[in-house]
């Protein structure tokens, strides 16, 4: 109740049904029954023997609500406002989280800098109910550029559930992110955003209780019938929903499977073991015993003995690379790599004058001697996986490193030798900002003798006007002692631009 005995206008999370129970469930149907259709219960019947890849899930049902109303009256630890990439866009949603949050929240929003599509940034929730905003920017639909839409739509999805994971939220209020006027279909996108947000409740929700829908009229007819899809209410929905999935149901962090991570390279074409390989790799961690390396199949140390002898050719050792690879994967995406993330060493920003994305790594944030660096690998293979499969550029912060910031070289080694081969051909730039004649040279006999193939696109950055030059000041998130520096080495320049970090 409001102070003066009016009853509130927002809404408690905890008094909405959540999608296991009954009065969710369509008139007519019991719970623990499935939707009834003569086509699907005769499709259902022919695949009994097949396993779903969204299990009937009771405790994760109890985490998910389909609400109908508002999302800026929910009182959720975080709501999702969608947006365009200035923080500006004029649509209901973002509107009326604005009325009800207070004049507060667009100076906040100021400081942000805009956010790009796929990317998540967060404000305090001002005079709503919720205590933050998380705020992204989905993609805009055009059939010729689906896949790249599928996955900024993946990642909206994705950033948002990790950043409540980062901050220990308890719940999350989502709104349909792709709105009418970027043109995104509703199915389509529906279909991602259940896949995304059940994937990672199952390998990384466990701090996380409720997850909320917040639908209109028409939406909500969509979001009812593809739920069970993906939240089956028990085993005969579960059956009956399976022959309604699309082919396409993502990997296992529900992200959309871009043909060129396919690398499908065989000694024998049309072999059905290497097929059924591939497949396993897919699945992830999921079905370890049906991996080939659970299987044992081939010798894995008279494999590294033929790489070395020169016997083995170069497409089988590019399916040993990749099958590495995915495992390194695999580990990054089940281990709780939360303490190597707030070290604020790498970051995603904005992009290049070319519109490529910028990642940034903080070298003095990197305490070398303190932290267990297979995490430290993990999590950079965890965090570029998905960015890596376009065009980015790196940006290296040198300033003011200590002794106990520096990579080993033989750890950067070991991380060139595993990360897939996307990394290395979709990288068209490194920039090393502030570097010291030692790190010059370390550089040099780095790129000349230990890897190959990246010595043209490192660039020394001697100051950020040099910088500047290549990614704009609004594009890139400098932090504050970098900054600091600069002025005082090479003079004032741009005092109004400030770090987001």
């Amino acid at each position: 109740m409001d102070p003066l005995g009016a009853r509130s206008q927002f809404v408690e999370v905890q008094n909405l049904h959540t999608w296991d129970q009954p009065e969710l469930m369509e008139e007519g149907e019991e719970k623990g029954e499935g939707p009834k259709s003569d086509e699907v219960d005769n499709l259902s019947y022919q695949i009994n023997s097949l396993l779903s890849p969204f299990p009937f899930r009771e405790d994760i049902n109890r985490k998910i609500i389909l609400f109908k109303g508002d999302v800026a009256l929910l009182n959720c630890t975080a709501i999702v406002n969608t947006s365009n990439e200035t923080l500006t866009d004029k649509n209901p949603i973002s509107d009326s989280i604005h009325r009800h949050a207070g004049p507060e929240l667009r100076d906040e929003l100021l400081k942000l800098k805009g956010c790009r599509t796929g990317e998540a940034k967060m404000t305090e929730g001002f005079n709503l109910a919720a205590r933050f905003i998380i705020h992204t920017v989905g993609p805009k639909y055009k059939a010729k550029y689906r896949t790249a839409a599928e996955s900024s739509l993946y990642s909206c999805y994705r950033n948002v559930m990790q950043l409540a994971k980062e901050h220990t939220m308890v719940s999350v209020g989502f709104c349909v992110i792709s709105t009418t006027k970027r043109g995104y279909p509703l199915e389509d996108a529906t279909h991602i955003a259940f896949r995304t947000v059940r994937r990672f409740l199952e390998n990384h929700g466990e701090s996380i209780e409720a997850v909320v829908f917040a639908v209109s009229d028409a939406e909500e007819v969509v979001y009812k019938k593809l739920l069970p899809l993906y939240y089956p209410r028990s085993k005969d929905e579960e059956r009956a929903s399976l022959p309604l999935l699309p082919a396409d149901i993502g990997n296992s962090e529900g992200e959309p499977v871009v043909p060129e991570r396919q690398i499908r390279i065989t000694e024998k074409p049309g072999s059905v073991e290497d097929d059924s390989e591939d497949e396993s790799l897919e699945l992830g961690l999921g079905l370890v015993g049906n991996h080939a390396f659970a299987r044992m199949e081939g010798d894995v140390d008279k494999q590294r003995k033929q790489i070395l002898q020169g016997h083995l050719s170069e497409a089988a050792q590019q399916k040993q690379h990749q099958r590495n690879y995915n495992r390194w994967l695999c580990r990054a995406r089940a281990e709780d790599l939360s303490d190597i993330a707030a070290l604020k060493a790498l970051y995603q920003t904005g992009v290049d004058m070319c519109g490529r994305t910028v990642m940034v790594v903080v070298g003095r944030n990197i305490p070398v001697t303190l932290i267990d660096m297979e995490k430290a690998l993990l999590y950079f293979i965890h965090v570029m996986d998905h960015i890596t499969v376009k065009e980015y550029v790196m940006v290296y912060f040198h300033t003011l490193t200590g002794e106990h910031n520096h990579l080993d070289t033989d750890f950067l080694k070991k991380l060139y030798d595993i990360v897939d081969i996307k990394f290395k051909k979709n990288l068209r730039a490194f920039y090393f900002v502030h570097p010291t004649f030692r790190s010059k040279v370390s550089a040099w006999f780095f790129t000349t003798f230990s890897v190959s193939g990246i010595k043209e696109k490192v660039h020394h950055i001697e100051n950020l006007q040099q910088l500047f030059a290549c990614i704009l000041p609004e594009q890139i998130d400098i932090p504050p002692f970098v900054l600091e520096y600069d002025a005082r080495m090479n003079g004032p320049y741009y005092t109004s631009h400030s770090s987001g970090l």
